[in-house]
C-alpha cells in the first residue's frame, strides 16, 4: 500500500518504456511522485503514462535519446516546465550489443558508451542547476554483469563500470548541494533477460545457479520499491554507494 512518501516530488526516469524503467516509474507514482518518463520510442512511453494516470499519478512522456545531449536537456526542461522542478533522476537507459571481446567492435563500444555512460552524464548535468537549489537524489544503474565479468558483455561492462565511477565522483562533488548519487546493480526479469533466456538457455541457467535466492528479481516489487526507498528520506544519509540487488549473485 502507498504511504505517499514521495508526494510533492518530481521524478525523471529514463528508459522507462519497459522493464525496470517502467517498474521504477510505477513504484514512484504509487508513492505520490509526479513522474516524467523518457525513452526513444513514443508508443511504449504513452502506454506507461496511461498506466500511471490510472493509478492517479501526474505523468507525461518526453521521447528522446539520452546519448544526444540536446535531447537530455530537452527532457529535463520539459519536466521543469510541466512540474516546476526535478527532485529525482533515475538513469536507467542503456543499449548494449553482446559479443566476445575478440569480436567487439568500436561501434559496439560506442553504442553502449553513448546510451549508458554519456547518457547518464548528460541527464545528470542537465538536472544539476535545478537540484542545486533544493537538493535531490540521483540513482544510476550499474550491472551485476559488469561486477562479475560475464562472458560476451565487454562493451556493456565498460559502460556500466564507468557509470559507477562517475557516480562516486558526483557524490563527492555535489554532496554540498544536498544531492545524493547512488548506484543500483539489479538482476531482474526484463524483456532483455527473457530474450537472453530464449537465445542462450544454458548460459541463462548458469546465471540462475549463481543466485543464492534462486530467482531473478521482480522489476517492480524488488527493484522499483528499492529505488523508492533509496530516493526517499529513509536513506537520506546514503550517497556514493552501490546497492547490489542481485539476490546474492554478486557476493560469490
Amino acid at each position: 500500500m502507498s504511504t505517499g512518501r514521495l508526494a510533492g516530488r518530481v521524478a525523471l526516469v529514463t528508459g522507462a518504456g519497459q522493464g525496470i524503467g517502467r517498474a521504477v516509474a510505477r513504484s514512484m507514482a504509487r508513492e505520490g511522485a509526479a513522474v516524467v518518463v523518457s525513452g526513444r520510442r513514443p508508443e511504449p512511453l504513452n502506454m506507461v503514462v496511461e498506466e500511471l494516470a490510472e493509478m492517479g499519478a501526474r505523468a507525461f512522456a518526453v521521447p528522446g535519446d539520452v546519448g544526444v545531449r540536446a535531447d537530455s536537456e530537452r527532457m529535463v526542461a520539459a519536466a521543469v516546465a510541466e512540474f516546476g522542478s526535478v527532485d529525482i533522476l533515475v538513469n536507467n537507459a542503456q543499449t548494449s550489443v553482446q559479443a566476445r571481446l575478440e569480436r567487439t567492435t568500436d561501434a559496439d563500444v560506442d553504442t553502449a558508451w553513448r546510451s549508458g555512460a554519456l547518457g547518464t552524464l548528460h541527464c545528470m548535468q542537465a538536472c544539476l542547476p535545478h537540484m542545486k537549489a533544493r537538493g535531490g537524489s540521483i540513482v544510476n544503474f550499474g550491472s551485476s554483469t559488469a561486477i562479475n565479468g560475464d562472458v560476451a558483455f565487454g562493451s556493456y561492462a565498460m559502460a556500466k563500470e564507468a557509470i559507477r565511477g562517475l557516480s562516486r565522483v558526483a557524490a563527492r562533488e555535489w554532496g554540498r548541494y544536498g544531492i545524493r548519487v547512488n548506484v543500483i546493480c539489479p538482476t531482474a526479469t526484463t524483456p532483455a533477460s527473457e530474450e537472453f533466456r530464449e537465445a542462450h538457455p544454458e548460459r541463462f541457467a548458469a546465471v540462475m545457479r549463481e543466485i543464492p535466492l534462486g530467482r531473478f528479481g521482480d522489476p517492480e516489487a524488488d527493484i522499483g520499491r528499492a529505488v523508492v526507498s533509496l530516493v526517499g528520506d529513509d536513506m537520506r544519509y546514503l550517497t556514493g554507494a552501490t546497492l547490489m540487488l542481485g539476490g546474492g549473485r554478486e557476493v560469490q
